[in-house]
């Protein structure tokens, strides 16, 4: 059998850049004189000859496609959404090394990068100044050295092709990674690493189970741990009716390592209120469980390739951190509210496992040993207009509402489920500190390793976000 597959880390920057004066962004040749620069400075020569290719002015017929694709939450994909001036999708690394050059030489203007990731807020493609985009999209190889176990990946690549390209050129079982199959693998300056794995195990598996159980009053949250060998998570709720009275319907969704026969009966003994039997369990593959978990057709793997352009929903996130069990009582009251919201829903998805096993401080993301699970809170609606503000006041007011079981001082978060509302940079002269008000929640007491990194590799605050990590001031 292959070796463990260990990912390499594409390391990039999602940043702003210094602010820029509305003359000297008004040039009428600003697409001429960026193809000329990005020319000059692309090496090897070979690759000067596609440049044309990659750069999108807003007047090109193809420029709102290759906007709208990644864009990931359709509230920012308004025609009052602020748009880039220019659009470069590299095909080689020395178109990414000649855009950040010209960026910063030709008419200093702020850049943002995408690769295809979660970005609730449009970070990585929206600015309230002059700005242009370097998306990623095109650097997506995933090279797979099976004999060696090590795989390689461009920060372009979506976790469905990291999943397919390792089923496809190796012959492991299982590997560990995220479970939205259009989401980027690439990291960035202010979170390389984050360790967004929902799966505990990094172990090679022979069957993987499935089950999926409605009607459970939250009964299984009380409870600190469910075993090593099983994964669990928490979906809901739905609105139903319990002998004429309004309750709520959660979806316990468990990945077992192991057989059905094994499952039911530990379930049985740990949990016999879930009255899970055979017939609930589905004994899947590796590579099937990853389809089935995305609501895919487990029979076609081929669908993990499918990036699923311009397909975004209206949507707002947003996330917390749970350390203690909430009790009967506490999740009781949550059912109750979460009725009155109407269209609010939450994810609980465990930590534990290898999770607990690394240290906190190993990786910029921190939450590990001693964190139950994470939360997140996710409404969703199809239409655009004045209903936004309804659907977001839910959100935050359940946020509010679950103040007294969650992780406090600081309230921590999850990077991948960004959320503007946490704190911003507005990078003046107090920019230190609000950079420490969200900095901590999502990277605990790794954030001041992280203003260090910051200082040694771009001291001037080149790259920079609504959230990136602050430069720190200069003492004196």
């Amino acid at each position: 059998m292959a070796k463990s597959l260990t990912p390499i880390p594409y390391l990039f920057a999602i940043l702003l850049l210094h602010v820029v004066s509305a003359n000297s962004f008004a040039h009428p040749s600003l697409y001429n004189h960026f193809r000329k620069c990005l020319k000059k400075h692309t090496n090897p020569p070979s690759d000067q000859a596609t440049i044309s290719t990659i750069l999108f002015a807003q007047s090109n017929v193809s420029y709102p496609s290759v906007l709208r694709n990644y864009i990931r939450n359709a509230r920012f994909n308004t025609s009052s959404t602020p748009k880039p001036s220019l659009i470069i999708t590299p095909l080689h690394e020395s178109h990414v090394q000649s855009t950040v050059i010209c960026a910063k030489s030709i008419i200093p203007i702020q850049i943002k990068i995408r690769s295809g990731g979660h970005d609730y807020k449009g970070i990585s493609y929206i600015s309230d100044e002059p700005f242009i985009v370097l998306d990623l999209f095109n650097l997506r190889d995933v090279t797979v050295d099976a004999e060696n176990g090590v795989v390689v990946i461009q920060a372009g690549a979506t976790l469905g092709e990291l999943h397919y390209q390792i089923w496809k050129k190796s012959k492991i079982r299982g590997f560990p990674a995220g479970v939205c199959p259009i989401v980027g693998v690439g990291g960035h300056l202010s979170g390389g690493g984050y360790g967004n794995m929902l799966w505990r195990y990094g172990i090679s598996v022979d069957n993987i189970i499935d089950a999926r159980i409605l009607d459970v009053n939250g009964r299984i949250l009380d409870k600190d741990s469910m075993g090593e060998d099983l994964f669990w998570a928490i979906r809901g709720p739905s609105s139903a009716t319990l002998r004429g009275q309004k309750t709520v319907r959660v979806s316990v969704v468990t990945l077992f390592l192991g057989g059905a026969n094994e499952l039911v009966t530990l379930l049985e003994k740990e949990f016999p209120v879930l009255g899970l039997n055979k017939k609930n369990c589905n004994e899947l593959t590796w590579i099937q469980f990853v389809l089935w978990w995305a609501s895919y057709d487990y029979t076609k793997p081929e669908t993990l390739l499918d990036r699923k352009l311009n397909s975004a929903d209206f949507l707002k996130r947003k996330s917390d951190y749970v350390q203690n069990p909430i009790s009967r009582d506490g999740l009781e009251w949550i059912w109750k509210k979460m009725i009155e919201l109407k269209s609010i829903l939450f994810v609980f998805n465990p930590y534990g496992g290898r999770m607990s096993e690394i240290s906190s401080d190993a990786t910029p993301f921190p939450h590990r040993a001693g964190n139950l699970f994470n939360i997140q809170y996710s409404v969703t609606w199809e239409e655009a207009g004045s209903v936004e503000k309804n659907y977001t006041t839910q959100a935050k007011m359940l946020y509010s509402y679950m103040t007294p079981f969650v992780l406090r001082n600081p309230r921590s978060a999850y990077l991948n489920y960004k959320d503007l509302d946490i704190g911003i940079n507005t990078f003046g002269e107090n920019s230190y500190e609000e950079g420490e008000v969200y900095g901590l929640k999502y990277f605990n007491d790794n954030f001041e390793r992280l203003v260090k990194v910051k200082r040694e590799v771009d001291p001037e605050n080149f790259f920079r976000n609504k959230q990136s990590i602050p430069v720190l001031p200069k003492k004196g």
